[in-house]
This record gives C-alpha cells, structure tokens and sequence, in this order.
C-alpha cells in the first residue's frame, strides 16, 4: 500500500506531529508512506518533500488579503505536488491542511479526481466547508452557501472583497462528486459541524488524536522549571498555542487578564508558542517562542502546575492530552471539542467567564494531578492503526496505484 500524507506542516504543530507519526508507522509496517507539506523548514529525510515554495506562500497570503479569495494561488508550488503525486503513485492520498497560504485547492483536487485516487481527508478545523473560514464559531453561514461574511478581517483576512460564496461553491462543487472519499474528524463537535454542511451526506468517521506517549509523560519537577526560566515564584501556569499572542482565537488576553489579578498570588505564567520572543508589560509573565523539541515541552508541561486553554474554539486540542499525560491539571473554556479531551478531572467553564475561570485556576493549581488515566487514553497506537484500517477500506478489495 503506498500513502501520501499532505500537509502544511511536518513533524512540528499538532498536525505535523500526526502526519510525521503516520509516516513513520507506515513504513514500519512494510507500507510505503511519504510526506508533502507547504510551510516550515526543509526536512532532510527520505520520503519527505516541501514543495511550497516560500516568496509563493507570502505572495497568496498578499493576494488573498487584497483580492478575498484564499486557496486560489500557488500555483508553481502546487504544480511541484502534482508532480510529486505523479512520480510516487499513490493508492491512497490522506489530506490534512490545506489552509495558510501554501496550495491551489482547484488544480489540485480536479488532479486527484481524474486519476480516481481515493482520499482520506481529516479535518482539523472547518475550512474546507467553508468560503474561508478556519473556525465559524457561531456563525452557521456555511449550512446556506457562505456569503455576507461576518468575519472577513478573521484568519484568512482579506480587506476589500467578500467571495466567501464563490469560494464556498467551488468547494462544494469539487468535492460533492469525489467517488471515494472518507472524511475523519478528531471529535464528535467537529463532526456534527460537518454534517451541517454541504458535505454532510459523506462518510464521515471520527478518529481521536492521539500523542507519543514514550515522550509526554512525567519527566521534570516544578523546580526544574524554575531554574531554567529563571522564575521566583512557586506556582506555575502554562498555555501552548500557535500564534499564542497573535492569534484573537487562543485567548491571550484571558491569560494577560488573570495574571494582572493574580500579581500577588505567587504564580507565574508561561505561554509558549509565540512567533517571536517578546517583551511584554507583565512581570509574572514568560513569553516562549515555539519549541520544536518535543523533549523539552514535555519537561515543560511536566513542571507545570496548572494548564490553561482559553481559545474561543477549539477541535481537539493535543495540547490538552499532551498536559494530562505530562501530569498537570487542565483548566479553561468547554468550547469545542475540548472537553473530549479530558481523561479525568479538569477544570472547564463557559467561554469568557473570567471569574469562574479564575476560581477554577485557584483549584487546578492545588490538585497533584494523577497522568495514569491519560497516558492509558491518549496513546497514538490506537489513532494509527484506525488510520491503517481506513485506508484498507477505502481500497476496497484490491490495491493498485492509479495510473
């Protein structure tokens, strides 16, 4: 069996980690799996290729901001990934992410069509139903055609124009016909999204996320912590986000929020996943760039005593699974499909009640969290051998690249 996974990242961010695992898996089993993503740093490994060419990348995201229309440009970059689909000759094509700036949806899914390979196409947010959308949140625009969007200055941002039908309407039209396509969702919120949708009369399964255990577990005390950031106080409250501080979704202005009340309170907060190391007005507040050595979030997340997550909407969010197997406490917003990913006790409330969430955080930090049930839950094993058996379904009873 031979599987091409495609995303915008590899090895790094909460999907990259996924397709990365897939990846490694397949080709242990005697499988033959390679990788194309759009973004982040060239990997020198065999059977991983970055073909988004980066000037391309900043160019669409230009593009887009001007003209509204997003997934409509990179076009040389997206002719590398045709090529490479030609050259390797999938069975099987497993899509992630196709948002940020990197791939031309139309070329690319009409290519897959007319050669008949079969796709497997999980969704970690809610762009490919809608006309731009990475998360609608309560808008449900995209159950009648998109239009009118309330949120064009939101990820994908665009300044004139508003194509968000015309955009919604290509998607439904180059899918609405794809002969074997299963779409896999990480939760059931995500998945009922889905069957509001243009989309909904597809095959939609639900495959949890799963994390490497071998490597979020147990591993650094609170003190270790300390002492490598530098940090006087006893308490410590972590956050791990992309764009943690750019992003309006992850909520920083929560976080900012309770440690301005809790100044006095002997905690510390560190949020990590910034663009860049940053100086901010807060002296009980640590700035961390994203950290790509998984080994040292996992002391991180180890030393921590509490872990927030205060994003407006959430899929399933690997950092919450990555904490509990780590051995802290998870508070923040039930939103999503946050509260699936809780193996225990967390602390959950309704998005912005900063009170409540305050008196939750006060609880968390006092709790010694217990990661037996977590490490026994999250375990990737069980997310890549569901992935294993859907990509033998999709085949059907034979195999054979498409030629």
């Amino acid at each position: 069996m031979r599987v091409l996974l495609i995303d915008v990242n590899c090895k790094y961010s909460s999907t990259g980690k996924i397709v990365y695992d897939l990846f490694k898996y397949m080709n242990a089993s005697g499988e033959s799996a390679a990788v194309c993503y759009g973004r982040g740093e060239s990997i020198d490994e065999e059977g991983i290729f970055k073909f988004g060419i980066d000037y391309e990348t900043k160019l669409h995201a230009l593009l887009t901001r001007i003209t509204g229309l997003t997934g409509c440009f990179s076009y040389f970059s997206t002719r590398r990934l045709i090529k490479y689909i030609e050259v390797f000759k999938p069975d099987v094509v497993h899509i992630h992410e196709l948002h940020a700036y990197f791939v031309n949806l139309k070329p690319l899914i009409n290519y897959l069509k007319k050669k008949q390979i079969p796709i497997v196409w999980t969704f970690h947010c809610e762009f490919m139903y809608t006309g731009k959308c990475g998360v609608a949140y309560e808008c449900k625009r995209y159950t009648i055609g998109c239009g009118n969007c309330p949120q064009l200055r939101a990820y994908p941002k665009t300044i004139f124009f508003d194509f968000t039908h015309y955009m919604w309407r290509q998607k439904r039209d180059l899918l609405h016909d794809y002969q074997k396509l299963i779409i896999a969702t990480p939760s059931q919120w995500l998945a009922n999204r889905t069957k509001l949708s243009f989309l909904g009369k597809n095959d939609i399964r639900i495959i949890h996320n799963g994390i490497d255990t071998s490597v979020f577990k147990p591993c650094a005390s609170r003190e270790d912590i300390q002492k490598e950031y530098r940090l006087k106080e006893n308490r410590i409250v972590l956050s791990v986000a992309s764009h943690i501080t750019t992003d309006p979704n992850k909520g920083a202005k929560f976080i900012y929020k309770l440690a301005n009340e809790l100044i006095n309170d002997d905690v510390h907060f560190i949020l990590v996943g910034s663009d860049e190391q940053e100086i901010i007005n807060h002296k009980n507040v640590t700035i961390v760039p994203t950290i790509k050595d998984q080994h040292q979030l996992a002391r991180i997340y180890s030393g921590a005593d509490a872990f927030l997550i205060c994003s407006e909407k959430e899929n399933f969010p690997t950092t919450s699974m990555e904490a509990q197997c780590c051995g802290t406490t998870v508070c923040g917003f039930d939103v999503g499909g946050v509260r699936e990913t809780i193996a225990s006790d967390a602390y959950l409330c309704e998005y912005g009640d900063i009170d409540k969430l305050k008196e939750n955080l006060l609880k968390a930090l006092k709790v010694d969290y217990d990661s037996t049930d977590a490490l026994n839950k999250f375990g990737k094993v069980k997310m890549l051998n569901e992935y294993f058996d859907l990509y033998t379904q999709i085949l059907g009873n034979g195999e054979g690249n498409a030629e």
